[in-house]
């Protein structure tokens, strides 16, 4: 007949259940499994728990508590990924507030607040509704545009597309549909939006010269820069389960939103071609490009759930290191080594910035570095793959990959020196 716990195994069981669903709460948000581990310890040790160890991929987590002779291992999984930034500043305060209790008296938190303070975490609505969340996208994605050289026209349709896109991503997500039939959809729609719109001012004689090259900035909302990113920062971190199952989530949403552009172009007889560099004085575009810089990333992180007070911390960052490597980039530097750079700057700066936010430095540092992801190229890898140019797919596929590598990189290198858990292991 099985054994009753007694009343230290049944306190176990709860201080081991309430580390779990923070870190449930975390992953949820779509932060790094780095962070995850970190926030359950943490929790756990203000408990009373004596060691937690754990084993976070990107939709499942392992873990185990100790207290004295006994142990508890939980399993859980969460089936929705996707980014809360306002969530993931409330868990850090959250943690932070018990773990600085626990530490000034010395005595093991109460369990049936902490349990209430995450009812309450849990309860928490979205900021924004459906539609300022759009918009939101709309305005990073018009922002992308104009750095992907494109005019008024491509901004205004651009706008318009992926306002349309995020909407029809939004409400499928909300209903439960798989994500990577949602992406998709909402490529399509954002795709076909931007190029009716372009269609329509031709035949109404507003333009006389075709701009359809500008709709693979439509879908852009949808480039999963900040997966891309925690995982490989989870890589460097040696974190090679949850790294690994982050970027493959990463490929798959890219891919199947560059294949749904395929098929849109194959539908209307198109390629996602280059559009030229507008002619503008030096000063003017140097302006122009702070002002896109700071509303991408404002709208980035606006779509992210973040606070105002975050986005524009975030925008901020982004705008300046962006800029850098734009510059940069004019002058001559490989986009590689721009790009680490850039990062570089953005994690230093996220980490002073981010305690005089009151935010986690993820929430600075991942928004200002999404603006830089080379979603343009990654699509065009994909759609020359689709069209079998296997040569013009492999120079976009690694130049899009080394780009990437070199945020992580410059990020990470901004961690190791500025952290000791990332510089040194224990």
């Amino acid at each position: 007949m099985p054994r009753e716990p007694d009343a230290d195994e049944l306190a176990l069981i709860r201080r081991s259940g309430a580390a779990l669903r923070v870190g449930r709460l975390s992953l949820a948000a779509g932060t790094g499994s780095y962070r995850v581990k970190a926030s359950m310890a943490r929790l756990a040790r203000a408990l009373g728990v004596d060691r937690h160890e754990a084993h976070v991929t990107l939709t499942e987590i392992t873990a185990t508590s100790h207290r004295g002779h006994s142990f508890r291992t939980e399993v859980t999984e969460v089936r929705t990924v996707g980014i809360n930034a306002d969530r993931l500043a409330r868990i850090e305060r959250f943690v932070t507030r018990y773990e600085r209790e626990h530490d000034d008296t010395g005595r093991e938190v109460p369990v049936d607040e902490v349990e209430a303070g995450l009812d309450e975490l849990a309860a928490t609505p979205a900021l924004y509704g459906a539609v300022r969340n759009a918009l939101w996208s709309g305005i990073a994605c018009a922002a992308f545009a104009f750095l992907n050289n494109g005019g008024g026209i491509e901004i205004l349709g651009v706008f318009i597309g992926a306002t349309l896109g995020q909407a029809v991503r939004r409400q499928l997500l909300h209903r439960g549909w798989n994500q990577f039939g949602v992406t998709m959809l909402a490529a399509a729609a954002a795709a076909f939006t931007y190029l009716g719109f372009v269609e329509a001012l031709h035949a109404l004689d507003v333009i006389t010269t075709r701009h359809e090259a500008g709709y693979v900035s439509a879908v852009l909302f949808l480039i999963p820069g900040f997966a891309l990113v925690t995982g490989a920062l989870d890589l460097a971190r040696l974190d090679f389960s949850a790294g690994l199952a982050r970027l493959t989530y990463a490929l798959m949403i890219l891919t199947s939103a560059a294949l749904a552009l395929w098929g849109v172009s194959a539908v209307v007889g198109l390629e996602p071609g280059t559009l030229r560099p507008i002619a503008l004085p030096w000063g003017v575009l140097l302006l122009l490009r702070f002002a896109a810089s700071f509303f991408g990333v404002l709208g980035f992180a606006l779509m992210f759930n973040s606070p105002w007070r975050m986005a524009v911390g975030a925008a901020t960052v982004g705008m300046v290191a962006n800029v850098v490597r734009l510059e940069l980039v004019d002058a001559g530097v490989v986009v590689q080594a721009a790009a680490a750079i850039a990062a570089l700057l953005v994690g230093l700066v996220g980490t002073y910035a981010g305690p005089r936010l009151d935010v986690p430095r993820v929430t600075i540092s991942v928004p200002a570095v999404v603006i830089m992801v080379p979603g343009v190229t990654a699509y065009r890898a994909v759609f020359a793959l689709s069209e079998g140019e296997t040569a013009d797919a492999l120079v976009y596929g690694v130049q899009a990959a080394l780009v990437v590598v070199a945020l992580s990189i410059g990020l990470a290198v901004a961690r190791m020196l500025t952290d000791r858990d990332w510089g040194f292991e224990h």
